[in-house]
């Protein structure tokens, strides 16, 4: 089955919002300072490309049920 744009837009977008999670408990959980902090500042850019999927996804989602 092909995978429309919307599809397509909402499945990175879970998988970004599921990184963040996933490297905020990480930067938790290690011991080092240094893995720690690139950890969190993964989660950030994670953060980022999360919110600008969440943005597209809302207008192809809106664009669908039009």
């Amino acid at each position: 089955m092909e995978m429309t744009t919307r599809d397509t837009i909402l499945k990175k977008l879970l998988d970004a919002q599921e990184n963040v999670r996933d490297y905020e408990m990480f930067s938790k959980q290690v011991n080092d300072e240094e893995v720690s902090q690139v950890f969190k500042k993964f989660a950030e850019e994670s953060g980022f490309q999360a919110r600008k999927l969440q943005e597209l996804y809302k207008k192809y989602d809106s664009a669908d049920k039009n």
